[in-house]
This record gives C-alpha cells, structure tokens and sequence, in this order.
C-alpha cells in the first residue's frame, strides 16, 4: 500500500501540482515521495525478516518504517500543501523512526544470520 500511494502521489505532484505550487514547494512534495518509496522496499525486507525468523526485532522495524512514512513523508507533504512552516519541526521525528527501523532491520538480520 505504501508503494501504491507513494506513486499515486508523485503523478499527483507531476501532473496536478505543477501549477499551484513553487518549484521549491514541489522539491518537498517529491522529498516526501522519494522517502516513502525508499520505504516501502524496507517493509518487504521487513517482512521478509518476519516471515523467515519471526524475530521481533523485524515487526518493531516495521512499524518503525510505517510510522517514518507517515511523519516524516506526510509531514513534508502538509508542509508543501499548506505552506505551515512548523510541519517541518515533525520531519525530523520521522527520520528518527526512519533510522531506528534500520538499525532493526540490520540488527535482527545480523543476528538470525550468525545465529
């Protein structure tokens, strides 16, 4: 699902945004697209992990990358929609989850991996 809507809304940004927002405000909408399509990879690897191991390490990363999506990305597509320069003290907090889903991904792979 996270794949579909991040490609439903970069053809919205091409094709329907380009006349309504600046070309900076666009750079932030397909920010958000690029990250939530990054993204998206990771919950299959993430589920992947899980279906291999069923290592708990993999479900906590993958609600980790879900919740990076959903901040991170639909922060900066707010930030561009409505120009509220405050969303972009939340971004930051996705890229957070974003990093932490790594990290467990790396981690419960390293470990069933030597294990």
């Amino acid at each position: 699902m996270a794949g579909f809507l991040g490609v439903a809304l970069g053809a919205f940004a091409a094709h329907g945004l380009k006349a309504t927002l600046t070309p900076d405000m666009i750079a932030v909408f397909e920010t958000g697209v690029r990250y939530q399509m990054y993204h998206a990879v990771a919950l299959f690897a993430t589920a992947w992990g899980w279906t291999r191991w069923q290592a708990r390490t993999f479900a906590i990363g993958g609600i980790l990358f879900v919740a990076g999506i959903v901040i991170f990305s639909g922060s900066l597509y707010l930030l561009a929609l409505t120009g509220m320069r405050w969303l972009g003290a939340i971004t930051p907090l996705g890229g957070l989850a974003f990093l932490a889903g790594w990290l467990c991904l790396a981690w419960g792979t390293a470990t069933k991996i030597r294990a």
